[in-house]
């Protein structure tokens, strides 16, 4: 099968995945802080660390990475909608919540895409 098929695949179950993430936090979660994006984001991260590591151990093969790192995780996640929110954030001139947007998804980020690799690492 060809790769980009895989990638199509697994963007085809990351992006409702995202869509039903955002629904569920507008649902139950309130104020003024962009939730559905964030727990998005912190899901693919965590994910896709893990799925970097078990790549390294050749866990999942090239198949498997095209699948759900590419297509899953790419869809997943979204760079795009973050920087709209900041962006709007920051014209709203709220200043010190747009920094502070960044700087918790960036490093909580960073510290479960580590912890993803942490646990592949574990189990391989």
């Amino acid at each position: 099968m060809m790769e980009w098929l895989l990638v199509l695949a697994g963007g085809a179950i990351g992006a409702p995945a995202r869509y039903m993430i955002g629904t569920a936090a507008k649902e139950h979660l309130r104020g003024p802080f962009h939730w559905g994006t964030f727990l998005a984001n912190m899901a693919a991260a965590l994910l896709l660390g893990f799925l970097v590591q078990a790549g390294t151990e050749d866990a999942l093969g090239r198949t498997g990475q095209a699948l759900l790192s590419t297509g899953f995780c790419g869809a997943l996640s979204t760079w795009s909608t973050f920087s709209n929110e900041v962006h709007s954030m920051a014209s709203a001139r709220r200043i010190a919540g747009a920094a502070g947007y960044v700087f918790v998804t960036v490093a909580l980020g960073l510290g479960l895409s580590f912890a993803g690799m942490a646990v592949a690492q574990a189990l391989w």
